[in-house]
């Protein structure tokens, strides 16, 4: 399978759940992945895992809400491959939080992971990109950048935030002819640890269990989703197959916004 031959990506959030599973999506495709996350030894083990099996990867510690630590991953990527081709903004942050409770420090820390991560990388990822003929940017929204989920507060403006600026950079450089895609995934109640630990306190559950059974009536489609399949809608986004798409939203939920 070699829809990404050659294709030189960075996978943020890489080391476990949806990240994870992007990064063995675009190797498996051909693509040759720099895997960043803060958790070292998931993102190491991962990493050494892929080259066994014969894959270009690398991976960094890196903290996306850190300007500098941005700078030292594409002085790396650049260094080693010369360009850059994709760039998938996956690291995220979910906390339960609602309007009228919410700390000052947990909404700045959300914002500084997921818009504020997001936008360094998309300026970072166009800057490199326009010099080598263009690529394509994904970025890791949610199903939350449409609905204002009471218990989500900080959570759903993050995610809105990463819409609008997926929207703005797309256009931004469409209009410059840069050759460079920007869009958007939008996933729905995910199993990963990080999903379920989420809906479970979102809903109050008293175990995961419950709170899948419960965000399972949500979903039509009558179960919760698999990192996987997310996966394989950004490698979609990352690919050729979508070269008439940019600055759109890939709803990946399930049927969860439909209802």
């Amino acid at each position: 399978m070699t829809r990404l031959k050659d294709k030189v990506c960075i996978v943020t959030g890489a080391a476990n759940g949806i990240g994870a599973a992007t990064t063995r999506a675009l190797v498996r495709e051909g693509a040759r992945v720099t895997l960043t996350d803060i958790d070292d030894a998931a993102g190491e083990a991962l990493a050494a895992e892929l080259r066994d099996g014969g894959a270009d990867a690398a991976f960094l510690h890196h903290d996306v809400a850190d300007a500098a630590q941005w700078d030292a991953v594409f002085e790396s990527v650049l260094g080693r491959h010369g360009r850059l081709d994709v760039l998938v903004n996956n690291a995220g942050l979910g906390t339960y939080n609602d309007i009228e409770t919410v700390s000052l420090e947990d909404w700045r820390r959300i914002m500084g992971i997921n818009v504020d991560g997001t936008f360094l990388g998309t300026q970072k990822a166009i800057r490199a990109m326009k010099e080598t003929g263009g690529g394509a940017i994904v970025n890791v929204a949610s199903v939350a950048s449409f609905i204002g989920a009471p218990s989500l507060a900080a959570y759903s403006a993050s995610k809105g935030a990463v819409l609008m600026l997926t929207k703005s950079a797309a256009t931004y450089c469409g209009q410059r002819g840069y050759n460079i895609r920007v869009n958007a995934i939008h996933p729905g109640l995910i199993d990963t640890r990080a999903g379920v630990e989420m809906a479970r306190k979102a809903t109050g559950a008293a175990s995961n269990e419950e709170a899948v059974a419960f965000f399972t009536q949500l979903h039509p489609i009558g179960r919760i989703g698999k990192p996987e399949e997310i996966a394989d809608g950004i490698v979609f986004l990352a690919s050729a197959e979508s070269s008439f798409m940019t600055g759109s939203s890939l709803v990946v939920d399930g049927g969860y916004t439909a209802l």
